[in-house]
């Protein structure tokens, strides 16, 4: 037997606990068939605790989480607690604390999934948005002036450091090299506009490139980026771009792959403690139903599986996944044609 791994998890809120459950119901499959092996600790972090207690995430539980090898989250979101508090509190802490520079989403089509693309199949839309994670809008640089008055003044800054973007520059085009498909990799910016902050992007973009002969580059404004997303998602391999950007074109990107229910993402510390989640929200109102696609919960076990350097155990979960979705009507909530445990059968034996 290989290394144990500690694994944190966080089920959440809503949806959350029930997603978390079958991806490691599959893990604990591909435990036992390849010789990984988990050591499965849970918090309650998220909704209900904070309505109890008045805490998201507490200092010393930062202390506690660095010590596993990953966090596997379901995730946050309670219909009683304020938009903003609970992701703030504990999502973009932990990405924070802990460092996560990279928010990997990997955009990826299979048979037998919708795709509101017309004349679009799994051979067109298949590629990774590698996006910076803890800088840009996200740092909370700004403030008010004269709050709630005619005169109020309100500021957001975009916080970017070479280090920050060169370093998450440098991982896309490990990335793009390791992936080894077209070997092309796009950057998202904003540089008609943006004339600061994407200065700084472009420069490093083009200072890097220099080191990886073998990887082609190009460069997209983020509003096109979005348009050829849906016209011609073929074109794109890797995509590296700043924390906002990111945000909006990977929802677009799960929506062009099928949906939430289907999309997987990781915010990745490659020096560090990395966190594996589905990017949909909690849907409360289908909590305790058991129709939940949990799909998107399980392909985020499998790339933890592979960020953790296990990739014949991640490669056969993703494989499962593949056969699964085409025996299933469809990936919305309660028109699968099984059920969110089912689901996770089916993969956990396809492993």
């Amino acid at each position: 037997m290989g290394k144990t791994y500690k694994i944190a998890v966080i089920g959440g809120d809503g949806t959350g606990p029930e997603v978390i459950a079958e991806g490691i119901k599959v893990l604990k499959a591909a435990s036992a068939k390849y010789g990984v092996k988990f050591d499965f600790t849970n918090f309650d972090f998220g909704g209900e605790r904070y309505k109890k207690t008045g805490e998201t995430l507490p200092d010393k539980a930062i202390d506690e989480l660095k010590k596993f090898d990953a966090i596997y989250l379901g995730a946050i979101g309670h219909p009683d607690v304020a938009p903003g508090i609970l992701e703030k509190g504990i999502l973009l802490k932990l990405r924070f604390a802990l460092d996560q520079y990279i928010n990997l989403r990997p955009v990826k089509l299979y048979d037998n999934v919708w795709t509101p693309l017309k004349d679009k199949g799994p051979n067109d839309i298949d590629f990774v948005v590698v996006r910076e994670n803890t800088e840009g809008l996200y740092t909370g640089t700004g403030g008010f002036l004269k709050k709630g008055t005619p005169d109020e003044v309100a500021i957001q800054v975009s916080t970017n450091t070479r280090k920050g973007v060169e370093r998450c520059i440098r991982y896309a085009f490990e990335y793009c090299k390791k992936r080894n498909k077209r070997k092309q990799l796009t950057l998202v910016g904003k540089t008609n506009v943006l004339t600061f902050a994407f200065d700084l992007w472009e420069r490093t973009f083009k200072e890097v490139a220099k080191e990886y002969p073998d990887i082609k580059t190009d460069y997209n404004h983020v509003d096109a980026c979005c348009m050829w997303m849906v016209k011609n998602p073929e074109w794109y391999d890797v995509i590296v771009t700043d924390n906002m950007f990111g945000d909006i074109i990977t929802d677009l990107g799960a929506m062009i792959q099928g949906g939430m229910g289907i999309a997987a993402g990781g915010n990745i510390n490659p020096e560090g403690v990395s966190m594996f989640e589905p990017i949909g929200g909690s849907a409360p109102k289908y909590t305790g139903k058991n129709v939940i696609n949990p799909m998107a919960a399980i392909g985020a076990g499998a790339m933890m599986l592979e960020i953790l350097g296990e990739e014949k155990a991640a490669k056969a979960v993703e494989n499962s996944i593949m056969e699964t979705v085409k025996k299933m009507k469809s990936q919305a909530a309660g028109k699968m044609g099984f059920s969110t445990t089912e689901v996770g059968d089916l993969v956990a034996k396809g492993v």
